[in-house]
Formats: C-alpha cells, sequence, structure tokens
C-alpha cells in the first residue's frame, strides 16, 4: 500500500473527472461540481447538517449520483494565509469526507467567497431567505472555480492584506 498521507492533497485529485467544491459549514454545506474536464462548475446544492449518518449518507449519494472523482473542499484561512481553528475544522471535514467517500480530497482558499456570493445574490429578484439558501452552493461554487483556474493546484494561500 502507498502512503498517499506523504503526497500533497491536490496531486492524489485527478485532473479529469468530476469533482465536488464544498464550502464546509457547522449547520450547511454548499455543494458544486465540476465538468468531467474540469473547465468549469455549477452550484449544485445548500445541504442542511442533520447528524453523522444521515450526513454521511447524503454525501455517498451524492458522490455516486455525480459520478465524482474527488472533493475539493474550502480553506477558510486568515487576511494573512495562516489557518486558524475555522481551517482546522474545514481540514477535519475533509478528512471525514475522505474517509467515508473513499475519494481524494484538496484543499482551496476560499476567502471572500461567501462575501461575493451575498453581492451577487443580492442583485437578484430572491427573498433574503432564498438568498441565504443560496449562498453557501454559490460560495462553493467560486471556491471550486478557482481551483480549476488555478496554473498550480498546490499553491498555499497567499497574505493579502498588503502589508
Amino acid at each position: 500500500m502507498s502512503d498517499e498521507s506523504s503526497k500533497p492533497a491536490a496531486e492524489t485529485v485527478p485532473h479529469e473527472g468530476v469533482l465536488l467544491g464544498m464550502d464546509y459549514g457547522t449547520k450547511r454545506i454548499g455543494i458544486a461540481v465540476s465538468t468531467p474536464e474540469q473547465t468549469m462548475c455549477v452550484p449544485l446544492q445548500t445541504y442542511s447538517r442533520q447528524g453523522p449518518q444521515e450526513d454521511a449518507d447524503w454525501l455517498k449519494k451524492v458522490v455516486r449520483e455525480q459520478r465524482a472523482v474527488g472533493i475539493v473542499v474550502g480553506l477558510p484561512v486568515h487576511m494573512s494565509g495562516d489557518e486558524g481553528t475555522k481551517a482546522s475544522e474545514a481540514r477535519s471535514f475533509g478528512q471525514w469526507a475522505s474517509n467515508v467517500t473513499g475519494l481524494p480530497v484538496a484543499y482551496w482558499d476560499e476567502r471572500h467567497t461567501s462575501l461575493v456570493a451575498q453581492a451577487y445574490l443580492t442583485q437578484t429578484l430572491l427573498s433574503e431567505e432564498k438568498r441565504a439558501i443560496r449562498r453557501d452552493r454559490v460560495a462553493a461554487n467560486l471556491m471550486l472555480q478557482a481551483f480549476l483556474d488555478a496554473p498550480d493546484r498546490q499553491a498555499k494561500p497567499t497574505d493579502l492584506r498588503g502589508t
């Protein structure tokens, strides 16, 4: 058996096939799905967490229905690029998702995706409640598209403080 843990996560995520982008939250998970060519993605759904077994069943179903080959979990890092408690929670979630599905997981900087998603949705005629429901899946889409577009999928988050 090879030691997958010694490889950077993005090396284990295939460059072809459907990827799921996940915006992890303690209450909701936003999810987006890429094309098999990994050129673009679309928001898929927002899932309200219910419990460990229900969440695992849901995730396995999504993976099966979408025929996913990998998962990209949004990593909420600080403006400095450093990881804090929320990033640690996202990494734990990613490890759980990998264990549940057997798929490789990569992590990608999700700074500002929720703000951009909210700004985008504010321009729609949707009610506040409907915008809130869609925000997580749109944020997942923004994060996954950034991952797909990145010339280096292993790049570490940079310092955005402008110092």
